[in-house]
C-alpha cells in the first residue's frame, strides 16, 4: 500500500486540496490511514506544527506509522472524536471498500468531525486501469492476495456521478468532485462559511 500511495496515490493533488483549509498549527484527521504514510506526507509539507491523527481499524497497520502521527485504533462507523474536532478530515483510497448503502452515513460522520473541509481521494472506476492491473500487478506485487485485492479495489472504484450522489445522500450536495490523473477522483466538501483561509 505504501508503494501504491507513493507512486499512484495522488498525494500531490491531495496536498493541494488540503492546504487551503489547514491553518498553521491546525489539526488533521486521516481515516483508514493504514501505516500512516499519507498523514505523515501531509504533515511534512504543510505549515506546522500540525497535529496529524491517523485512524485505522487494525492495530497491526498502525504499528508502522511514523511517530509524528498520533495513532488511533477505531472503526470509521464509531470514531471517538467530538464534532468539529479537526480542521480537515481526509479519507484516501479508503471509501471504495464500503458498500454503496453505507457511504452516506460514513461521509456524514466524517464531515461532522471537520471544522473546515472533508477531502476524499479515491479510485475512478474504468476499464483501462483494470486491464493494466491484470498485467502489471503480478509483476509489481509478490503476494497473490495483494494482486487480487488491487484488482478488486479497481472494480469497486467510483464514477464521478456515483461519488457525488453519495455525498448528496449524506446531506452534502455542494461537494466539488474532480477527475484526476491517473484514474482518481478528488472530492472536497467544505463546511458552510469555512472556505479557503
Amino acid at each position: 500500500l505504501r508503494f501504491v500511495n507513493r507512486w499512484l496515490g495522488n498525494r500531490g493533488s491531495l496536498l493541494r486540496a488540503v492546504r487551503p483549509h489547514l491553518p498553521p498549527g491546525g489539526r488533521l484527521l486521516d481515516v483508514g490511514c493504514g501505516s500512516g504514510d499519507v498523514p505523515a506526507f501531509l504533515q511534512a509539507r504543510l505549515p506546522g506544527p500540525l497535529l496529524a491523527v491517523g485512524v485505522d481499524v487494525k492495530a497491526l497497520h498502525l504499528r508502522a506509522a511514523p511517530l509524528s502521527v498520533r495513532r488511533v485504533v477505531a472503526d470509521v462507523r464509531c470514531l471517538p472524536f467530538p464534532d468539529r474536532a479537526f480542521d480537515v478530515v481526509t479519507a484516501s483510497l479508503f471509501l471504495h471498500h464500503f458498500a454503496e448503502a453505507d457511504l452516506p452515513a460514513i461521509l456524514a460522520g466524517l464531515h461532522r468531525l471537520a471544522r473546515r473541509a472533508l477531502v476524499v481521494n479515491d479510485l475512478r472506476r474504468a476499464r483501462v486501469p483494470y486491464l493494466f492491473g491484470r498485467v502489471a500487478f503480478p509483476l509489481l506485487f509478490r503476494s497473490r492476495v495483494s494482486v487480487e485485492d488491487g484488482l478488486l479495489s479497481i472494480r469497486r472504484g467510483f464514477r464521478a456521478d456515483e461519488l457525488r450522489d453519495a455525498f448528496a445522500r449524506a446531506g452534502l450536495p455542494a461537494v466539488r468532485v474532480r477527475r484526476l490523473f491517473p484514474y482518481r477522483l478528488l472530492a472536497v466538501a467544505t463546511r458552510e462559511g469555512a472556505g479557503p483561509r
